[in-house]
C-alpha cells in the first residue's frame, strides 16, 4: 500500500481537480533541504507512488518547470518557476503601491527595507530592500519566517480577529530560536495587544543573533490587514531605545502610505 493510499480521508472538494494539486506538491517538495530529487525521493516527499511520481515529473519537465540530470537522473527547478513569483511581483497592487515608498525609506535609514505578508503561520517576504549594513543575506523574496517572533509577524497579527491569532498561534511551532525568543502563549499575546495599542512591533534577537526589527501594519480599503513593512537593523549599531525612538515614527508613516484606506 502506498503512503498515498494510507493518508486519512479528507472531505471531498467536487471543484478541486486533483491532479494539479498533486503537480504542485511536486513543485513544492523542492526546496533547501531537497534541491534535487530522484523519482524515488519525489516520491517519499510528496506521498505519491512511484509511478504516479515518474508521471507528474515527466509532465512538470516537458512543460519546462524542472530540468532532469541525464546522468544522475535527478530532477531540480527550472529557471521557468521563477515566472510564477515574477507574475506575483508584476500584478501585485501591494507591491506597485509600496514600491515608491520602499525605496524612500531605504534611501533615508540606509537600513534593511521589507514588505512582507502572512500565509498561515508564517511571514512571506514578497520586497526587500538590502543596506550594506545587512546582517542575513540568505534572507530573500521568498523567504518565509515564523511570524510569532519577528516584528512584521506581530504587527499582521495585532490588526487581525482574535480568534484568527489565537488559530494562528496555535497552529505554530513555538520554540526558542535565541534566549531572547519569546515562547509563553499568554506573554505572545500581550505583547500582540501592545502593539496592537501602539501601531508598531519591534522585535530583538529573537530569530537571529544581533538582529533588530520594527514594523506597521498595512491595511486594505476595508481596513482588513493586508501585510506589513519592516526595518531591520543590527544590535550593534542600535540600542533598542535607538530602533524605537529613530525608526518608529517613520515605519508609521511608511506603512499609513501604502494603506489602502
Amino acid at each position: 500500500m502506498s503512503s498515498e493510499e494510507t493518508r486519512p480521508a479528507k472531505k471531498a472538494d467536487a471543484l478541486m481537480v486533483q491532479s494539479v494539486a498533486k503537480a504542485f506538491r511536486v513543485l513544492e517538495a523542492f526546496d533547501s533541504r531537497h534541491p534535487r530529487m530522484t523519482l524515488s525521493e519525489i516520491a517519499e516527499q510528496t506521498g505519491l507512488d512511484l509511478s504516479g511520481a515518474q508521471r507528474f515529473a515527466h509532465t512538470l519537465q516537458t512543460l519546462g518547470y524542472l530540468d532532469k540530470d541525464s546522468k544522475t537522473r535527478q530532477f531540480e527547478l527550472s529557471v521557468k518557476s521563477l515566472d510564477l513569483a515574477h507574475h506575483f511581483t508584476r500584478t501585485s497592487r501591494l507591491v506597485d503601491r509600496a514600491m515608491p515608498v520602499l525605496q524612500h525609506l531605504s534611501k533615508e535609514t540606509e537600513e534593511t527595507v521589507n514588505l512582507t505578508v502572512l500565509d498561515g503561520t508564517e511571514i512571506v517576504f514578497i520586497s526587500r530592500f538590502l543596506s550594506r549594513h545587512v546582517l542575513h543575506t540568505d534572507v530573500t523574496i521568498g523567504t518565509r519566517l515564523p511570524a510569532y517572533c519577528v516584528a512584521p509577524g506581530r504587527a499582521i497579527l495585532s490588526r487581525m480577529p482574535q480568534e484568527e491569532v489565537d488559530a494562528v498561534l496555535a497552529a505554530s511551532d513555538i520554540r526558542p530560536h535565541t534566549q531572547n525568543t519569546v515562547t509563553d502563549i499568554a506573554a505572545l499575546h500581550e505583547i500582540i495587544t501592545r502593539v496592537r495599542l501602539e501601531g508598531f512591533a519591534a522585535a530583538f534577537e529573537e530569530l537571529y543573533h544581533g538582529d533588530a526589527s520594527i514594523a506597521a501594519p498595512v491595511l486594505g480599503a476595508h481596513g482588513r490587514v493586508i501585510g506589513a513593512v519592516s526595518i531591520a537593523a543590527s544590535t550593534l549599531r542600535y540600542s533598542r531605545a535607538e530602533i524605537v525612538s529613530s525608526f518608529a515614527p517613520m515605519i508609521l508613516a511608511a506603512a499609513r502610505s501604502i494603506s489602502f484606506g
